[in-house]
């Protein structure tokens, strides 16, 4: 791959790290991330990819842009109320890197469709608002040998974690059963500004695990309070032997098996992401 005089200019400050230069440049315009939720974290995590030079950045989203999206999901436009997110976030893509294929699914992830969706990427970020999805991302990627970023954000505060395969704990070793009375956004409130801080550490974690360099949240949970600017990163370096999906004797063995793990519950079951 031959970079051209454009690539050379809008990359050049990547070019000054070490830990990317023009090879690492070369890996992440060839790598291909796939976005779940283009709401509050999918919004600065696929501007960020996009303007990181990541080759195909995949996005699901079965929403609309609304008013009430727009205090946080920052990658939409007034001008976009009314169209699918997916159609927005790309057009926002290519306004920002026409270096950047977009691949549309504007459908909501299932039991049936994850795992062909999944397949055609390097890593995937979770960036979703309901445990019911989080656990099926979760428990796809881990059956698929995935790697995988979540994010989840509520007031002022969040939290994420990287999943590798067999390096480190996944979602339901830490949370277990998805806790079906959780309180959600839409319910307790959330400010933009917290979301777009972990959806940049999603992103962030992307380019890493793209050009493996430095250290993963993986084995690890990163923990922020908006609020107090409070940052903890809890260690966690061991996958939990009674886990459903990853641990010993996993009882997961089929997302179809298990597909009333992922239905929603809430009399909302719109696409409403963070």
């Amino acid at each position: 791959m031959i970079l051209d005089e454009k690539q050379a200019k809008r990359y050049v400050r990547h070019f000054a790290l070490k830990e990317i230069g023009v090879r690492g440049q070369k890996k992440l315009l060839s790598s291909k991330v796939l976005v779940i939720g283009a709401g509050g974290l999918g919004s600065p995590a696929i501007l960020y990819l996009a303007s990181a030079g990541v080759g195909t950045i995949g996005i699901v989203d079965f929403d609309s842009v609304d008013f009430s999206n727009l205090q946080r999901q920052i990658i939409h436009n007034t001008r976009n109320i009314g169209i699918p997110k997916t159609t927005s976030a790309q057009n926002a893509v290519k306004a920002l890197n026409p270096d950047v294929t977009v691949r549309l699914y504007d459908f909501p992830v299932t039991p049936d469709n994850i795992t062909d969706i999944i397949s055609e990427y390097d890593f995937i970020l979770d960036c979703t608002d309901r445990f019911e999805t989080k656990f099926l991302v979760n428990d796809a990627c881990v059956l698929a040998a995935k790697p995988f970023s979540h994010a989840g954000v509520i007031r002022f505060e969040g939290q994420a974690m990287t999943y590798v395969p067999k390096k480190g704990p996944c979602l339901r070793c830490l949370i277990g059963e998805i806790p079906h009375d959780a309180v959600t956004c839409k319910d307790a409130g959330v400010v933009g500004a917290a979301v777009g801080v972990l959806g940049s550490v999603q992103a962030l974690e992307a380019i890493k695990f793209l050009l493996g360099t430095g250290e993963l949240l993986c084995g690890k949970v990163f923990s922020f309070d908006g609020l107090t600017m409070q940052v903890r990163v809890h260690s966690i370096p061991h996958a939990d032997p009674g886990c459903a999906v990853c641990g010993n004797t996993p009882k997961i063995l089929s997302l179809s098996e298990n597909r009333n793990d992922y239905q929603i519950h809430s009399c909302d079951t719109g696409g409403e992401t963070v």
